[in-house]
């Protein structure tokens, strides 16, 4: 029988309470005669699931850090695959849309917007809007429109904080809902410093989750928070995930931007830990602008084409601010943009591993 979420979420909360358990115990052993923690070790990249391995350019790797990234890089030049049958052309990238960039409009009006422009799917972000929780509405809605979903954004915002309960209860639940309306991906990100054993025991408890839905939970990037010079430490273990062992992984062009992060080389880096995408852009003013891309700092179109060339499996999901549209039509001119700037980037990415195959 399938577990309801609120069992999943206690199971979640139960391995994240070991997990905090197993770490505080290993601490004890780790000090010296009079209490004081011994030397830290030596930094090792992050691990992932037993066996599991990074790729790029479709060359399978051990999970790389960055002072490895350039002899990967060189290492995966030539097209994956053996001899006689020959590389393999990139398959086409789905490119998504995000509730979040028709807002203020309702979780209703995303389908309507990304079948009216062409979009390959949505991303419902849960949010108060009843809709936006409603598998059975959810449905209808992609039904009507013929847009599936493709993802679901957990409720784990700061604006989001009341929405449904406890946090492992908003992780099970989103996992849940994603099962429901056929989605592959949540969206979720990391956790306040202030969530205790949800914070401390987070990547053990996103993988029981995972295991018990088959849902890939995918923690997105963010940045620091700054007042003045002073760097606030809001999230735990870190608002960067590519050190982090999460085994999915989603990026936030945006949120690299405040954080001063190159995404082409987070893309490089993280292989095939990145399995979702938030298209937008920034600058490096403390601000997350959500820009259209191309508008702001970050080698967005560089990235894109990166992808497109080493033949990555995910998706691009468009999450763009429209707010500020100021005349009828303008929000659909903007997200129009959005998706035609990324399929073009792909395409190009696309053509020159399609060039390099055919050499």
């Amino acid at each position: 029988m399938t577990e309801s979420a609120e069992e999943i979420a206690a199971r979640a909360e139960q391995a994240a309470e070991a997990a905090a358990a197993e770490r505080e115990s290993d601490a004890e052993r780790h000090t010296g005669p009079w209490g004081g923690a011994v030397a830290e070790r030596e930094s090792r990249p992050a691990r992932v699931r037993e066996g599991a391995t990074a790729t790029l350019g479709g060359a399978a790797r051990p999970a790389l850090g960055p002072g490895r990234l350039a002899a990967a890089l060189e290492s995966t030049r030539q097209p994956p695959g053996p001899p006689d049958v020959g590389p393999q052309v990139p398959r086409d990238i789905p490119v998504t849309l995000s509730s979040s960039s028709v807002f203020p409009l309702g979780t209703q009006d995303v389908f309507a917007t990304a079948e009216d422009l062409g979009y390959d799917g949505v991303e419902v972000m849960v949010t108060h809007n009843s809709w936006s929780q409603d598998g059975l509405l959810l449905n209808r809605l992609a039904q009507k429109h013929r847009m599936p979903i493709h993802s679901i954004h957990a409720p784990t915002l700061l604006f989001t904080q009341q929405v449904w309960g406890s946090a492992w209860n908003k992780l099970a639940k989103s996992a849940d809902l994603a099962r429901e309306v056929g989605a592959e991906i949540v969206v979720a990100h990391p956790p306040f410093r202030w969530q205790g054993n949800y914070a401390s025991g987070f990547a053990a408890g996103i993988e029981e989750i995972m295991d018990a839905t088959g849902v890939k939970i995918c923690v997105e990037n963010m940045y620091p928070w700054r007042a003045g010079a002073r760097e606030a430490k809001m999230y735990l273990p870190h608002w960067d995930p590519v050190s982090q062992a999460y085994e999915h992984v989603t990026w936030d062009f945006s949120h690299a931007a405040i954080a001063q992060e190159d995404s082409l080389e987070a893309f490089q880096v993280l292989g095939e830990r990145l399995r979702h995408v938030h298209l937008t852009d920034g600058t490096a003013n403390g601000k997350d602008e959500h820009l259209l891309p191309g508008d702001g700092d970050q080698p967005v179109a560089a990235a894109l084409e990166f992808l497109g060339e080493t033949g990555w499996d995910g998706a691009i999901c468009v999450e763009v601010g429209t707010r500020k549209a100021k005349y009828a039509g303008q929000r659909e001119e903007m997200l129009g943009y959005c998706l035609e700037y990324a399929r073009n980037h792909l395409a190009v990415g696309i053509e020159r591993a399609a060039a390099r195959s055919a050499q």
